[in-house]
């Protein structure tokens, strides 16, 4: 793993002051740094190389590292942690997230999964758990696409607010300090703000240029949900499971790459930029430094114009990426069957 001296946590080098990088006000009042690091790796990218991202994105500035039980690299994750208290960064300057797998749904389930993550991350709290999906439909590591769990279910409203009560107990423990959904759509969403105790501090959703997701976004910013926004440049790099032959490339777009020519950057920076200034925040994922640190660099040089901002609003193609097929609970359904299109829940 990557050595770094104190003196490498401490200053800006080429890298970002963690103090310049916009936050996220969550309803709580806590602040959330605008830009995270992701740690899927899009099953290629093996747990220790992931564990130096982390550790070499801090020495660049990351504040904000987005993690989940089911990546299967918690534990090298937790040692990097570990290096970089040792060396200078205080947990409170630290965002950590984590989030309960879909096996873990169960009531009995849910604390310990917590505490799991605690263990291999070598923390005493997160400061986000979420819900991964919203269905308890489990697949292996590696499942194609047209793999199914034998006792995969729906969406049960009644089901998923004995997981949320278990979620709130984590707060209520001091495990956790904010809880939050992931995956989820106007009609589930509508019915947990409804009946939570404690209601979501944050929604996960794939965004990007092509896939803007703007009613969804809206409601949840009406309602008090930050909004965190997965695969941010399109995911070029997910597993081959995920992809069809009708999707799109974001950074491969006309109008992203007449701005980022413009600007003298990647497309990705650009899809970057956008994001944050739209009102989300990103967790893009890389382990190759010099992607990293131009993503973060981007975020805190000057905006993206209005006229850009609008050309961007402009290319949504309502392309979704991560379909989820691997979560569907009967044969012969369609993916969208996960995502409420006609804005209601997909009944059994």
């Amino acid at each position: 793993m990557i050595r770094q001296s104190r003196a490498d946590f401490t200053r800006s080098g080429d890298g970002v002051n963690p103090a310049e990088i916009p936050k996220r006000t969550l309803y709580t009042g806590a602040r959330m740094p605008a830009i995270g690091l992701g740690t899927f790796g899009s099953d290629h990218a093996p747990p220790n190389l992931v564990a130096d991202a982390v550790i070499g994105a801090a020495a660049v500035g990351y504040r904000h590292f987005d993690c989940a039980s089911v990546y299967a690299n918690e534990d090298k994750i937790g040692l990097a942690f570990q290096t970089l208290l040792k060396n200078g960064i205080q947990r409170d300057e630290l965002w950590i997230t984590s989030k309960l797998w879909n096996d873990k749904h169960a009531r009995a389930d849910v604390i310990p999964s917590c505490q799991q993550s605690l263990k291999d991350l070598q923390l005493d709290y997160l400061d986000t758990y979420l819900v991964h999906w919203p269905f308890p439909n489990y697949h292996p590591p590696k499942a194609d696409v047209t793999s199914r769990s034998t006792d995969a279910k729906p969406y049960i409203h009644e089901k998923y607010m004995e997981t949320w009560a278990e979620m709130e107990k984590l707060v209520d423990m001091g495990l956790v300090r904010h809880i939050g959904t992931s995956n989820m759509t106007i009609p589930k969403m509508e019915l947990v703000l409804r009946d939570a105790r404690i209601k979501p501090a944050v929604n996960e959703m794939e965004l990007h240029p092509h896939f803007q997701q703007p009613e969804l976004f809206n409601f949840l910013r009406v309602n008090g949900v930050e909004v965190i926004g997965f695969s941010p440049i399109g995911s070029p790099n997910r597993p081959e499971r995920d992809k069809t032959p009708e999707d799109t490339v974001p950074i491969e777009d006309p109008v992203i790459l007449e701005i980022a020519n413009r600007l003298g950057v990647h497309p990705a920076v650009v899809c970057i930029k956008w994001a944050v200034q739209r009102g989300q925040t990103p967790i893009p994922f890389s382990t190759n430094r010099r992607n990293y640190l131009a993503n973060l660099l981007g975020v805190v040089s000057a905006p993206l114009t209005e006229q850009d901002m609008q050309a961007i609003a402009g290319i949504d193609r309502n392309c979704r990426f991560i379909k989820g097929q691997v979560f569907l609970w009967k044969e012969n359904q369609d993916w969208q069957d996960l995502w409420d299109v006609n804005g209601v829940i997909t009944p059994a």
